[in-house]
């Protein structure tokens, strides 16, 4: 119940409180680290991009709401170790947002592309925080997929990259034959990220981001997948005991269906 005057985001913070309580608090609550809810965290922030891919509004709301617990979880949990609270979290990103759009809030160049202005601050502010290569604070939690494009474009900012895509479109190439010519377990899983990782390049060097593309693809294939075993269905088979030609059929039919052509 919140008290005459408490702004929403006071009332939550005021329930954390609560509930972490080392004596009244819940067991559960009460229990966890920064540790044990980082997974919950990366959870949420997908949920979230999932209520957008859905277009579902009332979803979405939900779902920035549980984002934003995870939020005031940690800062509460480093609040009671001493570290920071909500407030100092609140007025870091004020601060960077400022510093990161001078010509907003300062004098800064109006003419300059927003995306130099950004990858320029951001280069600074990691100098200032004693980063020693273009490639740190790249997260190792990221998605793999999302990691190496970062890596990437850190690369390319410093200099480092193919002038068109016709270079990483011959890599992919030749990461594709290495990966043939792999002996042993070791060597295919190196060859087998190093084609990954080409591939990424070459989405790249084309003007899409590789996560979204894939993620398009993936949606694409499941769409697909789930047709043909519907077919099957309707047809009175069992899709798992068909042969690999009559389900290549099913995936043709699938794919004619999708294009609102008769198979």
């Amino acid at each position: 119940m919140s008290e005459p005057g408490q702004t929403p985001l006071d009332r939550l913070l005021s329930i954390m409180a609560r509930l972490r309580d080392p004596q009244t608090g819940c067991e559960w609550d009460r229990a966890q680290d920064f540790a044990t809810i980082a997974p919950y965290t990366i959870e949420e922030a997908y949920e979230v991009a999932d209520a957008i891919a859905r277009g579902d509004m009332a979803a979405l709301r939900d779902e920035l709401g549980d984002l934003l617990l995870q939020v005031v979880f940690h800062a509460r949990i480093a609040e009671e170790a001493g570290h920071f609270a909500f407030d100092q979290v609140a007025e870091a990103i004020c601060a960077k947002l400022e510093a990161r759009h001078p010509h907003i809030f300062g004098d800064g160049d109006e003419h300059t592309s927003q995306t130099d202005r950004w990858e320029a601050l951001k280069s600074q502010e990691r100098a200032a925080n004693g980063a020693t290569s273009a490639l740190d604070g790249v997260a190792l939690a990221l998605p793999a997929l999302m990691r190496a494009e970062k890596l990437q474009k850190r690369a390319a900012h410093a200099g480092f990259d193919w002038p068109d895509a016709a270079g990483p479109a011959a890599k992919v190439i030749e990461e594709m034959d290495e990966l043939s010519a792999a002996a042993s377990e070791a060597e295919h899983i190196e060859e087998a990220g190093d084609l990954l990782f080409a591939a990424v390049n070459l989405v790249r060097h084309n003007g899409v981001a590789p996560e979204d593309a894939l993620r398009t693809a993936s949606a694409k294939f499941e769409r697909r997948f789930r047709e043909m075993e519907r077919i099957a269905s309707a047809e009175g088979k069992v899709f798992a005991e068909l042969s690999f030609d009559e389900q290549e059929a099913l995936w043709q039919a699938a794919k004619a269906s999708e294009r609102g052509e008769s198979p």
